[in-house]
């Protein structure tokens, strides 16, 4: 049996990244994986049992967990997402930067861990051996799903649709998606006389997104093609990518950089940083890397998408044709990993 914490997304209403995660595993792995809350499970389990946590949690959070990880009988695995609270504290959530030295110091009591990518893998081992962790577990990485609602992957129409050229981008409203960079850039190719319209999907981040919800609203007053979607669903995000030309993803730092591949698996071209998590999806095509700092750099990329007809079709057609993974072959990995059920 596979105890499947739910702790914290069975009560969420945000669509994270950490809430995709989860939801779309204990879909994927069915009748196998028991639902369980840590403050209403009694955490008895059988040796041949897992329990499994795609969460974050501290002992203070869920007091008893560091003596469950050494005593229960059954075996415990977790998926890792990134360090980035440890990385960009200035940004992060307090209660973030307090919990994660510890909940990444537990990751090593588990019988085994998955990073979202490369590159969270490489940061939780950096960790281990900054803290001085001997014994450690095996670990890989699990490539997560594209197909972010369960749908067909969509093929787009050739012809471009009429009106404004849109451009797309998902993330909650904060420093670490970088939409005031965006913002900025896309004020300045209006200003310049170029017409689109800016669509931003993502909740208010509550400690940081304030500044940049006041800027959206100035901004909407003097260009009427900036959008905000504070609470869009999968279905409004799904009819949102039909539209648009481009997603666009300026963000600071990631442990995957879900939005960048489902956007291809939309038949959407991507614009994004150029960072190494974002680099282990974006290089195999359908993409255009800019440095995450570099405003003139992402003038002239979102000028370009925007403009080049020609660009455009050869980024979808790269996009299109790939390989991309699955939430079911996510979910074969863990099962095949933990055993038949």
């Amino acid at each position: 049996m596979i105890f499947f914490d739910v702790t914290k997304s069975a009560g969420s209403g945000h669509r994270s990244g950490l809430t995709r995660v989860g939801t779309r595993l204990a879909e994927g792995l069915g009748p196998r994986a028991t639902p369980v809350r840590w403050t209403k499970w009694d955490r008895r389990m059988a040796p041949g049992d897992w329990f499994l946590t795609p969460e974050l949690f501290s002992e203070a959070e869920r007091p008893g967990i560091t003596g469950f990880l050494r005593d229960s009988p059954g075996h415990k695995a977790a998926i890792f997402h990134d360090a980035i609270p440890l990385k960009f504290p200035q940004i992060t959530w307090p209660q973030s930067i307090a919990r994660h030295p510890g909940y990444m110091k537990l990751l090593a009591s588990f019988d085994r861990v998955w990073a979202v990518s490369a590159a969270s893998l490489d940061e939780l081992a950096g960790f281990w051996r900054w803290q001085g962790v001997e014994k450690t577990p095996p670990t890989a990485t699990l490539a997560l799903g594209a197909d972010f609602n369960g749908g067909a992957r969509t093929t787009p129409a050739p012809q471009l649709r009429a009106g404004p050229p849109i451009l797309l981008c998902v993330g909650i409203l904060e420093p670490r998606k970088n939409q005031s960079l965006l913002l900025d850039v896309a004020e300045e190719l209006w200003s310049g006389g170029r017409k689109f319209e800016l669509h931003l999907a993502g909740r208010v981040n509550p400690h940081f997104g304030a500044p940049i919800a006041k800027r959206i609203a100035a901004l909407r007053r003097r260009f009427p093609g900036l959008k905000h979607h504070a609470s869009a669903d999968d279905a409004q995000l799904s009819a949102l990518y039909g539209r648009a030309r481009a997603s666009v993803f300026p963000t600071l730092a990631e442990g995957c950089g879900l939005p960048v591949i489902e956007s291809l698996w939309r038949g959407v071209p991507c614009v994004c940083s150029d960072l190494p998590v974002l680099r282990e999806n974006a290089a195999a095509g359908g993409c255009v890397l800019v440095k995450p700092d570099d405003r003139g750099a992402w003038s002239d990329a979102l000028g370009q998408v925007l403009a080049d007809d020609a660009l455009r079709a050869r980024l979808t057609a790269e996009g299109v044709s790939r390989k991309l993974p699955t939430w079911a072959e996510a979910c074969g990995v863990v099962a095949r990993e933990l055993g038949p059920g």
